[in-house]
């Protein structure tokens, strides 16, 4: 098939017909679709479900719930200051503080390349599913913990849970979104990352202040919880694929049998989700198989450059998100910082993600125009963002911190649309597992530790008297 051919097929897949492809037999090429089921309903499920697992981001960053370390040595039973939140009840040091944000990423990077490989065979609906199931039970674990060590190890169930869900939801969204707005739906995807993290530095000060922080997590938890079962039960769904093969998601392992030959394929019968030829599930779950398949990415120059730039622009952003409502506090004896960020992070996330993916879609989205777009917006953004906290005033501070983020959040749709279109369709799954495993194994996970660690370096070597002032000593240990 002709390359105009193909981008035809998909502008007519794709322009909301979706649904309506096959309509006057009751289906999609003889197989009906779940009622329920249209592209934008596809795109709201999950941006429903990812604005959820970034709340738990910014709820576990919030002050109502993270609070505030007590006095040294304090014990229960003296009328010194004993803290707040978890940092608090458990006595945390920073650098625990910081273990404690980037743990849920343990269970995330161990989990989402097993789970982009399995949805080789395996219905991603239903792994979907499971992943959920497992984040409502973590996430009301935290709930429940009693030390550092019980939270610390929900947390890394957290990340198990969502693994499934950052892993194949972006393959969904590409594939059914019209060709012309595909950086525009990526972008509204990603674009409930930002607002996620803002409403949960929100959710967090109001909900840890009236109902305290472990009210926090089983909330979330109840919230989650119908996502889980919709994820179990929905019906089959059948996709248009990337190129010119069709492809189907088995609506359970037993019907993997169901698969049809090569010969089938060719003919335009679909395979499954992610098929590359291969109809033997057990030769697909082999871990060679999956090693393969990663030596096949790291060997695209343009997907692994892109990662690269992923890596250090999640490093930078990590410390930022994390620490930054502590910074604002700090720096500015902000005494609503978490709404105040929340409020910044919430416009700038929303206006920033959504022109980012509309700019790309107007100039044309292809993999030069995305660099280009990438280069200029993040270095737009960070420069914004360090003037930022270098600032004396605090409206200058929070303008500026608004246009940083507004050009930093730009970047999210074009990049992870980079990671998709830079590889063979049947390896976008895995694209996007090992792009997370990437960024944050190198960036956001040791940048939020470090960062703690490097102010407590600085709090036992900086003469704080010696300083012109508080909020100088303030900006040298946050900066």
């Amino acid at each position: 098939m002709s390359e105009s051919a193909l981008l035809s097929h998909g502008n007519d897949f794709g322009s909301g017909r979706m649904g309506g492809v096959g309509e006057e037999n009751g289906g999609f090429r003889g197989h009906q679709q779940p009622k329920w089921f249209t592209p934008r309903r596809v795109l709201v499920l999950f941006c429903c479900i990812n604005l959820l697992n970034y709340l738990d981001r910014g709820t576990i960053a919030s002050n109502g719930v993270n609070g505030v370390p007590g006095d040294a040595g304090c014990k229960k039973d003296e009328t010194c200051f004993h803290g707040s939140g978890i940092q608090g009840e458990f006595g945390l040091t920073y650098f625990q503080d910081g273990i404690l944000s980037s743990a849920f990423m343990v269970g995330l990077l161990a989990a989402s390349p097993v789970f982009a490989h399995l949805s080789k065979t395996l219905n991603p609906f239903r792994l979907i599913g499971v992943g959920l199931s497992v984040w409502v039970f973590a996430t009301a674990g935290c709930g429940f913990s009693v030390g550092f060590w019980s939270i610390t190890t929900f947390r890394m169930l957290v990340g198990v849970g969502e693994a499934s869900f950052v892993s194949l939801a972006a393959p969904f969204i590409l594939d059914v979104a019209p060709p012309s707005q595909s950086s525009s739906w990526m972008s509204i995807f990603y674009m409930f990352i930002p607002v996620g993290v803002a409403m949960g530095y929100v959710y967090g000060g109001v909900v840890g202040g009236a109902l305290g922080w472990r009210a926090a997590f089983w909330i979330e938890s109840l919230l989650m919880l119908p996502f889980a079962v919709f994820g179990f039960v929905s019906d089959r769904i059948y996709l248009k694929g990337s190129l010119d093969k069709l492809q189907a998601i088995p609506q359970s392992d037993v019907e993997v049998a169901d698969v049809p030959t090569a010969d089938e394929v060719d003919s335009g019968v679909h395979e499954p989700l992610g098929g590359d030829g291969v109809n033997n599930k057990a030769s697909a779950l082999l871990p060679g198989g999956l090693l393969s398949d990663i030596k096949e990415l790291a060997m695209s120059k343009v997907y692994t450059t892109n990662v690269l730039g992923y890596i250090v622009y999640n490093f930078v952003l990590g410390a930022y998100s994390y620490w930054g409502p502590k910074a604002g506090q700090a720096i500015f004896n902000m005494g609503n910082a978490d709404e105040v960020f929340g409020g910044v992070t919430i416009l700038a996330g929303i206006v920033g993600t959504y022109c980012g993916g509309r700019f790309l879609d107007y100039i044309g989205s292809s993999l030069r125009n995305s660099f280009k777009l990438l280069g200029v917006a993040t270095a737009v953004g960070a420069t914004g963002c360090f003037i930022a906290f270098m600032s004396q005033s605090l409206v200058a501070f929070i303008i500026l911190l608004a246009v940083g983020e507004f050009f930093l959040f730009a970047t999210q749709g074009p990049v992870n649309f980079v990671s998709l279109r830079s590889v063979n369709p049947n390896l976008q799954a895995l694209a996007m597992a090992m792009s997370t495993v990437c960024i944050h194994i190198f960036g956001d996970v040791p940048s939020a530790p470090l960062v703690g660690l490097f102010q407590v370096l600085l709090i036992l070597t900086v003469n704080e008297k010696a300083l012109p002032g508080p909020t100088t000593a303030s900006r040298m240990k946050y900066f």
